[in-house]
């Protein structure tokens, strides 16, 4: 395993543009900046953006909330409107927090959490049969699938940005991680020597090993008169015939990999091996699978290990597999639902503990494998998004790029650039779209106010309000904000890029992270802003100001999400400084700002939760 590499170097006091140069570490003297900077637009903007988001959630969560925490809605279990909805409401939120949002933003959402996680151990279904004790056992959902288990973890999967010294938190992590490693054997989901997770249907009572019904999928019966069915269905019965083919469950599915971010937690808490271990096996169990199944993820491994062997065979088989393609009852129509695109966050979980390019190529040969496909109609470039039976099907326009901004992310090589279309921040970042910050921060402005404004006039009562009703009124919009200050993908609902994962249950994926050094908390210091105009594999280039004309700010820069990346020097100017390490404390006077250029070294440290005066 690497070890966080710590060098705290003596050396000579001396000015330069404003910067004093002794080496540099949170744990050292600042890097002090006392240049004076006009407050840019883009800073004021970004702060507005923060208080504004801060505002319109205190908003939303006095109506939508009670004072426990409970969403105030009609309790359902399902796939359509059941838990994971009901805390989605708050998605982003602790994304806010980490950016440096007020602390009543990390105060609601806590509550939130809190809150659902006793409002469905209680809520307990009559037909459904795994949910009669309650819809969560041990403070998890009892049993379904991971595209859903995902979206339920999206909050809890970055919850510990702010709060890793939560002793909750860090029993959770482990108690949520052991559902998948063996730990707990009353939920036996994982197959230790197949290395497979058992059902595509699991959880904190375990596996499903039988077929699936469409109403262990849809809930209970209910009169769906006065709801609003975002699904698009009218009645509970075409709820039930939506999940009628919802059958094949027995067996592994890539959508699993989701569950490799509950490790990663437990493990950037307290770097015990076994979780890192686990997720790795685990990784290299689906690479291995993808490659001997000529690149291409297999949609199905039976309980024997055996690709293909839990549905007759067929590698594509399956519930979310890439020849699924069920009739939706709402129109009659077959519509095409292969999840296996989705579940790349696994192989990133492992490229972040690693930083080894094989979790990166199986997505490439994936790709690569799809776009062999490619066939030529009237002049347009069309490929497959499914295969079954007959072979390849789901025509789509244009070349597969599912995930290739993510990959490039990651990698930064210009192989992987030249696979991924052009993006308004990739453009930004290449220095072809000067106004980008500014247009970016404007159109997450107008979400806020769009918001509000449906949340004023939602006319749903909490008898009349699905867990689901309200999740496109949450205040929070953040993607600019992330991508500016943090260099940071947005992998959730909608994500970032049209390429990327669309799915929820992501770890923070960032370039650098701030902490306020004199408020002991996450995020950039009141009054501060960053904007990150250059990112390469081995640099980072960061303006930093502080806003404020009567106040000095300390923040502490770290890199990536969680330390994963050396910062080898910080630079103004002719100006350099040795740092040799993860953080580095940086002292911004009043009315002050500068340009760094980060030397560094990425993914060479072990990633960590702990905040720096922690560590």
């Amino acid at each position: 395993m690497r070890a966080t590499r710590r060098s705290i170097l003596a050396g000579a006091s001396l000015a330069a543009l404003g910067l004093g140069l002794e080496p540099a570490s949170a744990f050292s003297a600042p890097v002090e900046i006392a240049s004076p900077m006009p407050p840019p637009t883009w800073a004021l903007m970004q702060r507005e953006l923060i208080q504004a988001q801060a505002e319109a959630c205190a908003v939303f969560y006095a109506r939508y909330f009670d004072e426990r925490g409970y969403f105030l809605h009609f309790e359902r279990w399902g796939a359509n409107d059941g838990p994971d909805d009901t805390i989605e409401n708050v998605n982003d939120w602790p994304l806010l927090h980490a950016i440096g949002g007020p602390d009543i933003v990390k105060t609601m959402y806590t509550q939130a959490w809190e809150g659902h996680l006793r409002q469905f151990t209680a809520a307990k279904t009559t037909d459904v049969a795994i949910a009669r004790g309650g819809m969560f056992y041990k403070e998890f959902n009892v049993q379904l699938d991971w595209q859903h288990h995902a979206e339920e973890m999206t909050l809890f999967n970055v919850q510990g940005l702010s709060d890793p010294n939560d002793p909750r938190l860090n029993a959770r992590a482990r108690r949520f991680a052991g559902l998948y490693m063996g730990d707990d054997p009353t939920a036996p989901n994982y197959d230790p020597e197949h290395k497979v997770i058992r059902s595509l249907m699991n959880g904190s009572r375990g596996p499903m090993l039988r077929k699936a019904t469409a109403l262990d999928w849809a809930g209970d019966p209910f009169d769906t008169t006065g709801f609003v069915m975002e699904h698009g269905e009218d009645t509970y019965e075409e709820t039930l015939q939506h999940y009628e083919e919802y059958t094949d469950v027995v067996g592994d599915h890539p959508l699993n990999l989701f569950s490799t971010t509950l490790a990663l937690n437990a493990f950037m808490l307290g770097h015990e091996s076994k979780y890192r271990d686990w997720l790795l096996t685990y990784v290299d169990a689906w690479a291995e699978r993808a490659k001997a199944n000529d690149d291409l993820l297999p949609s199905n491994v039976g309980l024997d290990g055996v690709i293909g062997s839990a549905a007759d065979g067929m590698w594509w088989g399956g519930t979310y597999g890439w020849g699924f393609s069920p009739i939706n009852p709402v129109n009659g129509e077959r519509e095409n639902r292969n999840r296996v695109p989705r579940t790349a966050i696994g192989f990133f979980n492992a490229y972040l503990l690693t930083g080894d390019d094989k979790y990166l190529q199986t997505w490439r040969a994936q790709a690569d494998r799809i776009n062999a496909q490619k066939r030529t109609v009237d002049g347009k470039v069309h490929t497959p998004t499914m295969y079954g039976a007959d072979g390849w099907y789901g025509w789509q326009d244009g070349l597969h790029q599912a995930n290739t901004h993510d990959i490039w992310w990651f990698s930064m090589t210009e192989a992987d650039r030249r696979r991924a279309p052009d993006h308004p921040w990739i453009a930004y970042l290449e220095g072809r779209d000067a106004a980008w910050p500014e247009k970016a921060l404007a159109a997450d402005r107008a979400k806020v106010a769009e918001r509000a404004k449906a949340q004023r006039e939602d006319a749903t009562t909490p008898d009349t309000r699905l867990a689901d009703a309200v999740m496109d009124q949450n205040p929070a919009a953040v993607t600019a904000l992330m991508q500016q200050t943090m260099g940071a993908l947005h992998i959730a609902r909608p994500t970032w890029s049209p390429t990327s994962a669309n799915a929820g249950g992501s770890p923070l994926y960032a370039r650098l992270r701030y902490f306020d050094a004199d408020a002991r908390r996450a995020g950039l210091p009141e009054d501060t802003a960053a904007l990150i105009d250059k990112m390469t594999a081995t640099e980072t280039a960061v303006t930093l100001v502080n806003l404020s004309p009567t106040q000095a700010r300390t923040v502490v820069v770290q890199g990536g999400g969680y330390g994963e990346h050396q910062i080898r020097s910080v630079a103004v100017g002719d100006a350099r400084r040795e740092v040799n390490d993860a953080t580095f404390t940086l002292r911004l006077a009043p009315g002050s700002g500068a340009r760094l250029v980060l030397a560094m070294d990425r993914y060479v440290n072990t990633p960590t939760l702990k905040f720096p005066w922690d560590r």
